[in-house]
């Protein structure tokens, strides 16, 4: 077992007149968690590991301005400027940075199966959300890719990195620092917010969700929410679990994604964030269940009509 504390539950500012801010949260020397309030669509997490003379960043963000803010705050924390980006994952809000930190001379590190995917959705996140101020964002992939793991060493942190399967996506990759037992998981974990899984696999989830519990984590950063600890587990399987038998039932009724998705009791799910998502994972779980592709522009655009 380390010997470090383990962090506090994090909050963002709060009050009538507070705007949350993005926040840098200490989790072992040298290694720290970026977080963005309040964690919903697109306001994801980050991390860094540093020995002060290389950086390896763990995620970008959605915008050139929020990726140059968590370029700042490295920089704040002392760290030199990072040398590696891994993604754990091709989503925009995860990946859209990567060309600020690529200009100053970073390696962008992930699973084939990111840089496939982030080469072939190019700008997604400008066709779901046309209004927002992107800035002038470069696609662009890894260069450096890996297919089952990949082990870094910053000074004498050692990072692990492996791919758990198709999970919230098909090219996903866990961060874990095995001696500070941190693990940075992308958004295989929300804590807080509504799991989405329309880009990967029901079952792929479950299963990476036991092989995080594996690792024996005390400090868990999810893609998206405060940093926790690995009961945030639970939280995600229970649900999974939920979408999984509503999407057996429903089907086994005759009735569409949507209706099934329509009329469902969230009960305990119904306090997390972003509860529209259940349109997207309903529509998972039934091609899963029927072993077919799924339209996910389609499914998508649903996801954010209801």
């Amino acid at each position: 077992m380390s010997t470090h504390a383990r962090p506090a539950p994090q909050a963002a500012p709060s009050g009538p007149s507070a705007v949350p801010e993005p926040y840098t949260v200490p989790l072992a020397p040298g290694v720290s968690a970026y977080v963005q309030p309040d964690g919903g669509w697109c306001l994801n997490n980050a991390g860094f590991v540093t020995d002060g003379d290389r950086t390896l960043l763990i995620d970008t963000a959605p915008t050139v301005r929020r990726a140059e803010l968590l370029r700042d705050a490295v920089a704040a924390s002392g760290a030199p400027a990072p040398s590696l980006v891994v993604n754990t994952h091709h989503h925009g809000d995860h990946t859209y940075g990567n060309g600020v930190f690529a200009a100053g001379g970073a390696t962008i590190i992930g699973h084939a199966g990111c840089r496939e995917q982030t080469l072939a959705v190019g700008h997604q996140l400008h066709a779901i959300w046309p209004l927002v101020e992107y800035g002038d964002v470069h696609i662009t992939p890894a260069t450096l890719t890996y297919t089952d793991s990949l082990t870094l060493h910053i000074g004498d942190t050692e990072v692990r990195l492996f791919h758990p399967g198709p999970a919230h996506t098909v090219g996903d990759t866990v961060v874990w620092l095995p001696r500070q037992r941190v693990v940075f998981t992308g958004d295989l974990v929300f804590n807080g917010g509504t799991p989405f899984i329309p880009f990967g696999s029901l079952g792929g989830s479950l299963r990476a969700l036991e092989l995080l519990r594996e690792l024996d984590a005390e400090v868990v950063v999810p893609g998206h929410g405060p940093v926790t600890d690995p009961g945030v587990f639970d939280t995600v399987e229970r649900y999974l679990r939920f979408v999984r038998d509503l999407a057996a039932a429903g089907r086994a009724a005759g009735r569409t994604p949507m209706e099934v998705a329509r009329a469902a009791d969230l009960g305990e799910f119904a306090e997390l964030k972003e509860s529209e998502r259940l349109v997207g994972n309903v529509h998972r779980a039934y091609a899963d269940l029927d072993g077919s592709p799924l339209d996910l522009p389609a499914v998508c655009c649903g996801t954010w009509r209801k």
